[in-house]
């Protein structure tokens, strides 16, 4: 007579997080000549090889300078795996991004002729919630948008959330006085206030989770189009670049402006569409906490810089505008790809 076979160990449940078993992104296949050649680059440790009028004659807004920016800006976050860190200070690829960033710098300020010259000027249309909601994508998804769009928005969105504060963190150093501990304040939110469970990067991984969507950082790079990659690489460029502390600042600022009525209709979107309590709570955190931000960031952190430093204040103005800019280009992407009953990612979810 053989022994009862002994019940199984019940597994627990894993609360999501993000992963830390695999925390380089892979590389993924290029989109053309530039990011073919940046690619190409990465993986064998070589210089990056293309034709001399590749920069000129690309497309600023087109999916291949658009990634290959992107690829070129990862290198000084993650990095990716089977690339040596040291790339990220190859003069080959810089010399790349510093070309690829002037030719994308030139298109953004090409579509802004008139955009604003001061700070008050750029900020107040964006300081009053419009009467017709009917553009907006964050109205559009509370309102009657699907559980399908929501995981899309999400896996598009999760390029910058997995890493969100990050770009902006970089201005610190080049800040002084009320502008510098204002923006460190802020910052400090957002990286969890000192507790790793509420960093908001976490925080939107466990809505990536409820959306069943993996959390991995970088995971949805490829299904991510230009309009998408080019919100990002706005922040990065910004970051990177000292002469555009202003610019980046100005980002800031709109960023947390607009935060928080647009994570108010997402919140609902979210809880109408039964996502989950991690979903729901991701844009839930952001309605309070970005209406605190977007007071320090206007009054201290803006205001400061422009105290110390007020020839920077046409960037600051720039940068705002910028991001409206580019935030409405990948707005109207999506609204076009789901009005045609389409999918916005460059191939969808499965």
């Amino acid at each position: 007579m053989h022994p009862p076979t002994p019940s199984p160990t019940p597994t627990p449940t894993p609360t999501p997080s993000l992963p830390t078993a695999a925390p380089f992104p892979g590389l993924v296949d290029g989109r053309g000549v530039l990011s073919g050649a940046v690619t190409a680059a990465l993986r064998s440790g070589s210089a990056p090889r293309y034709a001399t009028g590749a920069v000129p004659n690309a497309d600023a807004w087109g999916e291949d300078l658009q990634l290959a920016l992107y690829l070129l800006y990862e290198l000084h976050y993650r990095g990716f795996d089977g690339v040596d860190d040291a790339r990220e200070w190859d003069p080959d690829l810089l010399r790349l991004r510093r070309a690829m960033e002037g030719r994308f710098l030139d298109a953004v300020r090409g579509e802004l002729p008139d955009a604003p010259r001061t700070a008050a000027e750029a900020f107040a249309p964006l300081l009053v919630e419009p009467v017709d909601l009917t553009g907006s994508l964050s109205h559009r998804l509370e309102t009657e948008g699907e559980l399908w769009q929501l995981r899309e928005y999400a896996a598009l969105r999760s390029l910058y959330h997995l890493k969100e504060a990050d770009p902006h963190v970089w201005v610190v150093p080049r800040l002084t006085g009320r502008a510098k501990a204002s923006m460190a304040a802020v910052e400090y939110d957002e990286f969890g206030a000192g507790r790793a469970d509420r960093i908001h990067a976490r925080l939107f991984a466990d809505l990536m989770a409820d959306l069943g969507l993996d959390p991995t950082y970088g995971r949805y790079l490829d299904h991510a189009p230009a309009p998408l990659l080019a919100t990002v690489n706005l922040m990065s460029l910004f970051g990177l670049q000292r002469a555009l502390r202003g610019a980046l600042v100005g980002h800031f600022a709109c960023v947390e402006i607009t935060s928080s009525p647009g994570s108010r209709r997402l919140a609902g979107a979210m809880r109408r569409c039964g996502a989950g309590a991690a979903a729901e709570h991701f844009y839930a955190e952001h309605v309070e906490a970005d209406a605190v931000h977007e007071q320090v960031v206007r009054h201290e952190v803006v205001g400061g810089l422009l105290a110390d430093e007020p020839a920077l204040e046409a960037d600051i103005a720039f940068g705002c505008a910028a991001t409206v800019l580019l935030e409405d280009r990948l707005a109207d992407h999506i609204r076009d790809a789901w009005d045609r009953g389409g999918s916005a990612l460059r191939r969808p979810l499965a």
